[in-house]
């Protein structure tokens, strides 16, 4: 079965830096893009970054936090990584770690289908 689980999130000062990270199995890791999402109680879940097999051909990155966090990808590994710096108070939230359909890209209309249970990220001061 597919599955994803992330780890990395933990407590972080405003200004600091954390990595989250994405494990995954049971499908075929080069087919789908995978991304990462946001959730704050009582809201919606935020695409915050996907990326696919293209790696920076098929990119994207949230506006509230492009220049501060990257996402990367590493095949062999089954790997997807979301690096955040320069943290701010309002990055708090479980982070998921997200693929899409198979054959999907960033820029597609694919439907994010398979989730991991989320990894805690805690700002403080």
């Amino acid at each position: 079965q597919v599955q994803l689980v992330e780890s990395g999130g933990a407590l972080v000062r405003p200004g600091g830096s954390l990595r989250l990270s994405c494990a995954t199995s049971g499908f075929t890791f080069d087919d789908y893009a995978i991304g990462w999402f946001r959730q704050v109680p009582g809201q919606a879940r935020e695409e915050i970054s996907c990326i696919s097999n293209a790696g920076t051909d098929d990119l994207r990155i949230a506006d509230s936090v492009k220049g501060r966090f990257t996402t990367s990808r590493d095949s062999a590994e089954r790997m997807v990584y979301l690096q955040m710096n320069n943290v701010k108070p309002e990055d708090a939230g479980k982070y998921y770690c997200v693929a899409k359909t198979y054959g999907s890209s960033c820029y597609d209309q694919s439907k994010w289908t398979f989730w991991g249970r989320g990894t805690q990220v805690t700002v403080f001061s």
